[in-house]
């Protein structure tokens, strides 16, 4: 802790802002110490997250925009949030169905609104975001810099999406915060000094699980989940089909009916969260009315499978973390969706005890964030101690020889993080290397998520394994991701941020954790048969380029006895007997190391007739060959030859 805090009271006051999927809220900290949210006119603190274009090319946002959306389906846009990081052939973006796409494919996806303009979700979502800044503004007079809150299960490329809106916006951003994070840095600052928490997050258009740990001061996020492909519009959709069901005259998939039906789905499923059914009286296009009636309970049996994937989410973070129900002290509840009575029974029947919502839900996100600013931007006092702790929800790495992941940060890793690793080379001659970072907790890189490739090039050609290759890799408070690819021979470098195709499959992000479990065993299975077998293509590989070169340090019998092995060896890596591989390369190292010594000590005479020392060196390694197969990698392409290196 500091000696002297000196705070000045006329200094532009920094900002929280949670950019939700229905709705935004800013937030801020008054001098007081107590986070508020910044409320208009009428006193209503909630931003609707939707943008209207006109055909005059001015822009509505908000209250004014939600009232088009029945008028102008194609020209409103709502949710935006759920196509931020995803491409024109994303399943989420064909399911948005009423907006007109400008291309029907791409790696980011881009809407054609009124007049004749092209925007893209970055672009919905800046103008939002200068919305919430315009109220602080006129609120406070002038602003600090910002936190904007993102779901815990954004990946890299969600992440970036927001980014680029804050800065467009025209946001001094000071960092991403994860929304259950923000959750719980409100309520744990308020409320409790140490404890373990559960952030049960179920907001308009994604679902997010935190399992964090208070100590002393210090936030620690032990374990994160969710789903990014479920929310109170998944349930919105749900209740629209009913009322497809009851009344014929809701059943077209004409845009303006199909934006009607979502609307009144969304008002019903307000009311039945304090009445037990609803009779709604629905306005349709063209001036006509309609009248459907909705009891509770036939709501709650259709959205009950969506609340059973949430629960089912919480229980892998709870075992990620090593916990139980049993052992959280307090389960907080976050977002507009909690309000649902079948949410809240459902979660406090898991857990056994009531759970903490005495924060309104939609605005405790945004507290949080401004209590985050505050602290960022040093105006804090008392809580000047409060450390936050926040965690990487997949593993990232890179994919090696054989299709296989190295990871070279695991998932739930401490962040802002870094860490190294060092490779090699699988060929002779290689004068580069093709880096792929993938995303995800499966064994093969097909399974994970694609974040970048690039080349390091200009490598001047050596031997396999001479070359030595440091991978590094660091995430920043963001949550944004670097990497460092760099030849320590040669000094040849090349830095990246990863800016990640857009583009992301609805399942591949929620399924991921499930997938990795499923298929566990097997991927460990599959783990090690391709490893055998790159390691296996290794020793054939060095054995053949040593019988080739040196046929006249053979003894007589010994090729046929090398020749035979390296039969039985492609035979066995043809098979799917990782075990039988490993026999066979035992076999092939035992009947060649005499021929290796050999070669070996031929080099080593070599190099006592006075010839140069870096030659000798290369011609070594290669004559390293059979006997130095194992100890130059372990089967990975490029070859890991060193422990990790964190910093």
């Amino acid at each position: 802790m500091s000696l002297l805090h000196i705070h000045d009271p006329t200094a532009a006051p920094p900002i929280g802002i949670d950019l939700g999927t229905t709705h935004s809220i800013v937030a801020w900290v008054t001098p007081t110490g107590a986070p508020v949210a910044i409320r208009d006119c009428d006193g209503q603190a909630l931003v609707p997250s939707v943008v209207a274009y006109l055909d005059d090319g001015s822009v509505l946002v908000g209250e004014r925009a939600a009232a088009l959306a029945v008028e102008r389906p194609q020209d409103t846009i709502v949710s935006v949030k759920r196509l931020m990081g995803r491409g024109a052939d994303d399943p989420e973006v064909r399911r948005a169905g009423t907006y007109r796409l400008a291309a029907t494919e791409g790696p980011v996806v881009r809407l054609r609104v009124a007049p004749d303009r092209v925007v893209t979700p970055v672009e919905v979502s800046a103008e939002i975001l200068r919305a919430l800044r315009q109220r602080a503004v006129e609120e406070l007079g002038a602003i600090g810099p910002a936190v904007v809150t993102v779901p815990a299960y954004f990946d890299e490329a969600q992440r970036q999406a927001t980014k680029d809106a804050a800065r467009l916006a025209g946001l001094d951003l000071l960092r991403l915060l994860h929304e259950p994070t923000a959750a719980a840095l409100a309520y744990g600052l308020q409320h409790r000094v140490e404890g373990r928490f559960v952030v049960y997050d179920l907001g308009g258009g994604t679902f997010d699980v935190t399992v964090l740990e208070l100590d002393d001061g210090i936030f620690t996020v032990r374990a994160t989940g969710g789903d990014t492909h479920l929310g109170g519009d998944d349930m919105d959709r749900i209740l629209g089909e009913r009322l497809r069901a009851l009344e014929p005259r809701l059943a077209s998939d004409e845009p303006a009916v199909c934006r009607a039906r979502l609307v009144a789905a969304r008002r019903i499923k307000h009311a039945l969260s304090d009445a037990t059914e609803v009779q709604a009286d629905i306005e349709l296009p063209g001036g006509h009315r309609c009248t459907v009636h909705v009891r509770r309970d036939a709501f709650e049996a259709d959205v009950e499978p969506l609340v059973a994937r949430t629960l089912e989410a919480t229980r892998r973070a709870l075992s990620d973390a090593g916990l139980g129900p049993a052992d959280i002290d307090g389960v907080i509840l976050v977002g507009g969706a909690t309000r649902t009575p079948i949410v809240r029974a459902r979660v406090e029947a898991l857990f056994g005890r009531p759970a903490l919502a005495d924060i309104d839900p939609d605005l405790v996100v945004a507290m949080g964030a401004a209590v985050q600013a505050d602290l960022l931007a040093g105006g804090a006092r008392e809580r000047e101690d409060v450390l936050l702790l926040d965690v990487l929800p997949l593993s990232l790495g890179i994919e090696t020889m054989g299709g296989l992941v190295e990871r070279i940060l695991p998932r739930n890793t401490t962040i802002p993080a870094a860490a190294s690793q060092l490779f090699t080379t699988y060929a002779d001659n290689q004068t580069g290397f093709e880096l792929h970072v993938v995303q995800g907790e499966r064994e093969r890189a097909a399974d994970c998520r694609s974040l970048a490739r690039f080349t390091l090039r200009g490598i001047p050609p050596m031997p396999a394994g001479m070359a030595r290759l440091e991978v590094r890799f660091e995430v920043d408070a963001d949550g944004l991701l670097h990497v460092t690819a760099r030849e320590q021979r040669t000094g040849i470098e090349q830095r990246v941020e990863v800016s990640p195709s857009y583009g992301l499959a609805e399942e591949e992000i929620e399924r991921m954790l499930l997938d990795a479990y499923e298929h566990a065993e097997r991927d460990v299975q599959v783990r090690r048969l391709e490893e055998r077998r790159v390691e296996a293509a290794r020793l054939l590989a060095a054995a053949g380029k040593a019988l080739a070169d040196d046929p006249g340090l053979l003894e007589p019998g010994e090729a046929e006895l090398i020749e035979a092995a390296m039969t039985q060896l492609r035979q066995a890596s043809e098979g799917n007997d990782p075990e039988a591989i490993a026999r066979a390369m035992a076999r092939l190292d035992e009947v060649s190391r005499p021929f290796a010594t050999r070669r070996m000590d031929a080099r080593i005479a070599a190099a006592l007739r006075g010839r140069d020392v870096a030659a000798v060196e290369r011609e070594t390694a290669s004559a390293r060959g059979l006997e130095g197969h194992a100890a130059e990698g372990d089967g990975s392409e490029a070859l890991l030859t060193g422990e990790q290196v964190r910093p």
